[in-house]
Order: structure tokens, then C-alpha cells, then sequence
């Protein structure tokens, strides 16, 4: 069996373990945790850790030479993950503060559940893994080993909404969000705590305003979104440029590498 097809294969099977396991038991096991400790917050971190188990198998078998937390980038810069990060969401907090009412339903179980709980698991199981372990180890180059992550990110976010117009927003969204994600995360030397902390600090910024109930918004969210996506990418582009390194994402990693490369 050849490597691409091994990685392929555990990458997929264990991928996907987890993803009918957490359909399935995700909720359950969530409820029982509350019942035992009395806080939704960290029952639904704790449940999310517990359901990722076949992602940190699935991560072993694929590298066993290295551990999960260097397979998955964990072992690289948290602070110049949150730090890049801070600086390129500043458009919407600044933009955010001036066009929406701030939020004062904010609670520490929307902190844990929807900033910290998604930006850490959904990064770690979506890019970490299901992305990075096929771009990392094996000869799919970047679109083949990030579009599928990307359709399925986009697919769960749908319950957002009923609408039409609106879900059709929301997927576009979310999907080119999980491109964005994994492009950050391999061009700064995959650093999972870059893609965490961009995720984190856009969703918190959307939580700290009454900005909209969905990820889709309206006119005014998505022009200060947009101006942090463009900085994001012109100061990524000059980060590699101030290391004299060339994108890891080029015309030979776009669709198929010529040879197994380990980032």
C-alpha cells in the first residue's frame, strides 16, 4: 500500500469513527457529564476532548514517530499564534464596537462553548487532522486534502438558519473560512495555534457585539470580516517573505506534490 493511500485510508476511517460517534453520543455524554459536575460550559469542552479520541489514534498510527501534539502542531508558538491573531481581528472589534450594541447576555458558558470549545476542537479535528494529515504526510496537494474538510465544515454550521439566502451564506462562508484556516495554519510552519486563536478572536468578536444570530451577517459585519481576511493574508505573505521562505501552498503543492513532504 502506498504511503498516500495509508494516510488516506486511517486519515478517512478514523476521521470518520469520530464523527458518528460524536452524531451519535456527543449530546448524551454532555448531558451526563452536567449532571455530575453541574456546568454545561465544561461538560461540553469535557465531551468534545472524550469524542476526539479516535482523532488522536487515527494521528498516532499515521506518524507514530512523533507525538500527537507535534503531529497536530500543538508544540509550536501559542503566543505568536494569539498575537498574529489579536492584530488582524482588530478591524472587527474596532468596526463591531461602532456599528452593534455590545452584548451583555455574554456568559462564561458562551466563552467555553462557543469561543474556546469551537476554535480549539473544530481547528484541531478539522484542520490538525483531517487536513494536516493529509497535506503533511502524504502526495494530495493542497485542494484535494482541503476541500472535503472544507464542504463538511461548511454542511454543519446549516442549522444556523432556515432561510434559503441564508443558509446559502452560511455554507460560503464557513467553507471558505476552513480554506482560510488550513492555508494560515500551514504557512506558519503549521502552527495550530494560529489558525485556534484567528478562529477564537473572530467568533469572539461576534459574540462580544450583537452582530447575528448566524456566521453569515449582514453588510456592515462582512466588510470589517473582509478587511481582516485580506490582513490576515497580506501579513502572512510578508511573513514568509521576512523569512525568506516561499509559500508552502505553490503551483507544485496545489493539487498533487511530487513527493511525500512532511511540514
Amino acid at each position: 500500500m502506498s504511503r498516500t493511500l495509508q494516510v488516506t485510508t486511517i486519515t478517512f476511517l478514523f476521521f470518520g469513527i469520530y464523527y458518528l460517534l460524536d452524531s451519535l453520543w456527543f449530546h448524551d455524554l454532555r448531558a451526563w457529564l452536567n449532571n455530575e459536575i453541574h456546568q454545561i460550559g465544561i461538560s461540553h469542552f469535557l465531551a468534545y476532548s472524550l469524542m476526539g479520541l479516535p482523532i488522536f489514534i487515527g494521528t498516532q498510527l499515521i506518524q507514530p514517530r512523533w507525538s500527537i501534539i507535534q503531529n497536530l502542531g500543538l508544540n509550536k508558538s501559542f503566543w505568536k499564534g494569539m498575537v498574529f491573531a489579536i492584530i488582524v481581528t482588530l478591524p472587527m472589534f474596532i468596526g463591531f464596537a461602532f456599528a452593534f450594541e455590545f452584548n451583555h447576555d455574554i456568559s462564561i458558558n458562551t466563552i467555553l462553548i462557543s469561543l474556546i470549545s469551537a476554535a480549539l476542537f473544530e481547528e484541531l479535528y478539522f484542520r490538525g487532522f483531517l487536513f494536516g494529515q493529509l497535506f503533511r504526510h502524504s502526495k494530495l496537494g493542497f485542494i484535494p486534502a482541503v476541500f472535503l474538510g472544507a464542504l463538511l465544515f461548511g454542511l454543519i454550521h446549516l442549522y444556523q438558519s432556515n432561510e434559503l439566502g441564508e443558509l446559502i451564506g452560511i455554507f460560503l462562508v464557513t467553507f471558505f473560512g476552513a480554506i482560510l484556516f488550513a492555508w494560515v495554519y500551514v504557512e506558519w510552519g503549521v502552527n495550530i495555534w494560529v489558525p485556534i486563536f484567528l478562529h477564537l478572536f473572530m467568533n469572539f468578536s461576534w459574540e462580544l457585539f450583537s452582530v447575528s444570530d448566524n456566521a453569515f451577517g449582514d453588510t456592515y459585519s462582512n466588510i470589517f470580516r473582509l478587511v481582516t481576511i485580506a490582513l490576515t493574508i497580506l501579513l502572512t505573505i510578508l511573513y514568509k517573505k521576512r523569512k525568506n521562505e516561499k509559500l508552502a501552498v505553490n503551483t507544485s503543492s496545489i493539487w498533487w506534490k511530487p513527493e511525500d513532504n512532511l511540514l
